[in-house]
Formats: C-alpha cells, structure tokens, sequence
C-alpha cells in the first residue's frame, strides 16, 4: 500500500506485520467490518521472520503447530516441510497467509510510528510516521513482538572496525558470504548457538565470544515424511485443543512426576530418551518440577553438563562450554543442530569473555584482556531489548501526556499484559505481564487477538467508545506476575526475561509463568465478571 500524505482517519490503527499484525487486521476488518491498517517498517509481511533472516535461524517450535489455528482449510492446504521450519519457510508461510486472505492492501509498509499520542478532549490516538504522515484512530494496536528491538552493545571503537559487522536481528537479505573470511561471533544465547554451526561450516575461521555458557539439548531437525503430514492434518482439531488447554501452548501436557519419584538409574533413562527425541519434550515429558526445584534441575542441569563433556573432545574446551551461572530453562531453553560438536572443529575457536573480557574493537578485530583477534567479519548475537523495547522505542503518550517511559519507569506495568493503566483504547497484544516468549507464540498471540477483537466487538454493541485498565487492578496484577516468578526458578538467572542485556534496565520478571492455560481462564473470567478491572466510557 502507497503511503498517503493527508490526515488519515482510521477505527484501529495496528502496528506491525507478523503473526499479531496479520491475525489483528484480519478480525478487525473481517470480522468487525472495521476500517483497520497496519503500520509496517519493512517492505513485507513476516515480523521477526522478516528481520531475522541469520544463518541457521529455525523456529523452536514444530511446524505443525507453529502456525495460525484460526482456519481448518489454510491448515489443510499448508504443507510443512520439516519437524522445524527455518526461516524462509516461516516467511513463505506468512506471505501464502496474506495473500490467501487479501490482507497486504490494508497493510502499509516501509512506515515507521514515530509517535503515538492521545488526545483527551477527541477521545483518540494520534499517531505520526517517519515520513510525517498523520492518523487519527480510535484503538491503537501493538503488535510489535517481543523480540524485535535489537540490542548492539556498545563496545569502544566499533565504529573503527574496518571489516564488515552485522546484527542476526537484521540481517541484510540476501545473505553473507563467510567463505575465506575470518569471523567473530558475539553471543551465546538461541540465536548465537543456531548461527555456530553454520557460519563455521563456510568460513575459513570462526571464533566464538562467549559471554554465558548455555544449556541446549539437541533439536533432532529432520524433514517431515508424507504419512507423518497426513495424520497431522487428520488430527488437526485435538493437536489445537491440546494447545489450547496447555501452559506452554504445546500439543502436549506437561508430565506430572517429580523428578524424585524415579530412582538415579531410571531418572538417566528418562533423559537419554528425551535427548533423542530432542526439542522442548525435554522439559514437558521429564519432570513437573525442573523449573520449580533446584535439586530436581541440577538433575537435567548434570545430564547435560556430562553430554557437554561426552561430546566436545578438549576438556578445556569443554569446561568453558559447561553452564554454572544460572539453573536449567530459566534462561531461554535453546535447542540446536550439531552445537557442541561444532568446537571440535579445527577451525573453530572459542573465546570465554567472562575470563578475558572484550576491552575494544580495533581496526583489525577483537581485542581482549588477553589477546587480540584478527577478523574480517563481526557478527553480534546480542539479543534483543525483549518486551518493552519495541514499544518504549514509539514516543508514546497517554491521557494528560504522560508517556509509557515514564509509567515504565521502575519497570513494566500493565494489566494482563493486554492494557496500561493511563493509556486507554491502546492494546498490547503479548505485552509484559502475559505469558508470551513462555510459550508456543501463536497460541499466545490469537488468544490475545481474539480477546481484543471480542472486547472492540462488546463496545460497539453497548455504544461504548473509551477502556482502560484500572490502576489497583493492574498493581494487583503485576504482583500476581511478580509472585509467580518467585516460586519459580527463573528470577535466579540474569536473563533477558528480566532485562538483564541491557544495561540500566529495571530489573522486572516480565512474561507470567502461571501458564497459558491458566492465563486464558484468567482472561475469559475478567470478561464474564462485566470486563473486571477495566472502566469504560459512552
């Protein structure tokens, strides 16, 4: 869609174009008979499959059920490929989905919302783009992602580096050539353990910038055979009905036992079993109680450890691999291709930064406390200033001026993740303080679509043209957040649920742990109790 120079009108103004902005503007305009737009700063659909387009990048969820449940025949025409879809399937897949449903007409791209600003008195948003356009619209909705705000760090004399540098959070499109090239790689986290193996297969070099050693269990990738695809689809209505009823927003329930109910031997069976299958089964078909007792993760946390130490053939080696700073899974859960063996490459080195801290990037490469590297290539798997970046990087403003920076000040705070208390009509699908980056992201991301679409849906009908979450109802429920991260395991590790990539970031536990499950019959009886903790205006 051709950006317009006038003032433009709208019922729902919609930010982003990926699985939220696609499914939002779908219900609205579908649905509704809503006059809705997405706002888009790419050149096309996809959202984080758009941008992150880094060598290796694969979701870590299985196809099947990583993907829209909305329609029975998108379900039966799609075919996957494999157990795990890389990224140019994920986006081929996104790009079928708007065609299928003529949705790119409604979507403007190569936009970015510079500002978002409500207007009491008008009793609407005020949206401004990079180009100066305006838009005038009653509801206003996020669907920004939580992983989309790269985070680069600032390291003295990038700017001097004279080779080329690139962050796996926007990656140039048509690729890098590693070939012959001497390579750096910054970041140990899902992306930097994906992106390992493959650049280390092309280049002539790689050394790897260890800032925290992870646990990862194998993903087990392999295509998807004919007569797997047909029961898939034959069993299409229960898969989504598990995922439904879940908290991770799997097709599968988390295994009841403890990991003390077995004995030591039985407890190893278990393990070697799952790290076969590979993937996030680990956690769901092992034990209940891996992410809530400590002695019960060092279980899982020592399988891995000693497959660690099975698989890479240097034992110093090994040891700088071997994760000691954080429990098993409560730092995002990575799984990989082939990581671990990557290092007995002999053309793979890997650097501990905890050890020999960066000090500078020079002209030529890296330099270290101890020594520097010589490098044609830098690559930062850095990560991203996850959940409330993407939203605090749009100037927005809510009733009497105040800004989101400033409400967000101390750390983030919303009710059920879906609304701020200050800025009314204005939506966060998958916000801070909703289950989210914990789960299967496109369960999350209908249930919210459609919870806001079901909410746009009752105003309209009682004549209703202003909500907002209530302030005691939203403290209540960030302590409710805050109180079921503390009887987890996850607030002992200095991860990115908690900003801690990012330097001066309040330290809050973001996404709810309570579970998707439970989160969905939180939200379903808030709207049953007449929409509970949000006020409305005719």
């Amino acid at each position: 869609m051709a950006v317009e120079s006038k003032e433009l009108k709208l019922d729902v103004a919609v930010i982003g174009a990926g699985f939220s902005g696609m499914y939002m503007l779908h219900q609205l305009r579908d649905k509704l008979k809503l006059n809705a737009r997405v706002f888009e700063a790419g050149d096309g659909v996809g959202g984080t499959w758009y941008w992150n387009r880094y060598p290796g990048a694969r979701c870590d969820s299985e196809s099947y059920y990583y993907s829209y449940s909305f329609s029975s025949e998108l379900e039966q025409e799609w075919e996957w490929t494999s157990r795990y879809p890389d990224q140019p399937e994920i986006l081929e897949y996104l790009n079928h989905v708007a065609e299928r449903f003529n949705l790119k007409p409604d979507i403007q791209f190569n936009t970015w919302i510079e500002s978002i600003h409500f207007e009491d008195q008008e009793n609407r948003w005020k949206l401004t783009t990079s180009q100066g356009q305006q838009i005038l619209a009653q509801f206003v909705v996020t669907a920004v992602g939580c992983l989309s705000t790269r985070n680069t760090p600032d390291f003295p004399g990038l700017k001097s580096f004279a080779g080329d540098w690139y962050h796996t959070g926007v990656w140039p499109h048509d690729g890098v050539d590693f070939s012959g090239k001497r390579v750096g790689l910054i970041g140990t986290g899902s992306t930097g353990i994906q992106a390992t193996p493959v650049i280390a297969a092309e280049a002539e070099h790689l050394t790897v910038f260890q800032r925290t050693a992870n646990f990862t269990v194998p993903a087990r990738n392999a295509p998807l055979e004919p007569e797997t695809v047909v029961d898939i689809k034959a069993n299409y209505a229960e898969i989504r009905a598990l995922c439904r009823e879940s908290a991770g927003g799997f097709p599968f329930l988390l295994n009841e036992r403890l990991a003390s109910d077995v004995s030591d031997e039985e407890r190893k069976e278990i393990y070697d079993a799952l790290w076969e299958i590979g993937g996030f089964r680990f956690i769901a078909d092992s034990f209940c109680d891996l992410v809530t007792d400590l002695k019960a993760n060092d279980t899982a946390a020592n399988f891995i450890r000693a497959k660690i130490r099975e698989i890479v053939q240097d034992p110093d080696v090994a040891e700088k691999l071997i994760p000691t700073s954080h429990p098993y899974a409560t730092k995002r859960p990575p799984i990989d291709t082939d990581y671990f063996e990557t290092f007995n490459r002999s053309n793979v080195e890997l650097v501990d930064v905890r050890e020999s801290p960066i000090e500078e990037i020079t002209p030529a490469g890296v330099r270290t406390a101890e020594a520097e590297y010589a490098l044609d290539i830098l690559v930062f798997a850095t990560g991203f200033d996850a959940m409330t970046g993407p939203l605090l990087a749009m100037d927005i403003k809510g009733t009497a001026g105040k800004t989101l920076a400033a409400a967000w000040e101390t750390g983030p705070r919303s009710y059920l993740g879906l609304q701020v208390a200050g800025f009314p009509n204005l939506f966060t699908i998958t916000g801070p303080g909703s289950p989210s980056v914990l789960t299967n992201m496109p369960v999350a991301i209908e249930q919210h679509v459609e919870w806001i679409t079901d909410c746009i849906a009752h105003m309209r009908q009682q004549g209703l043209s202003r909500i907002e979450a209530q302030e005691d109802a939203q403290e209540e429920w960030v302590e409710h957040v805050s109180a079921a991260a503390d009887e987890t395991l996850y607030p002992l590790a200095n991860s990115w649920y908690v900003g801690a990539n990012v330097p001066g970031k309040s330290r809050v536990f973001m996404p709810y742990v309570g579970g998707m499950d439970v989160y969905r019959q939180r939200c379903h009886d808030i709207v049953k109790e007449g929409y509970k903790g949000f006020a409305f205006e005719r």
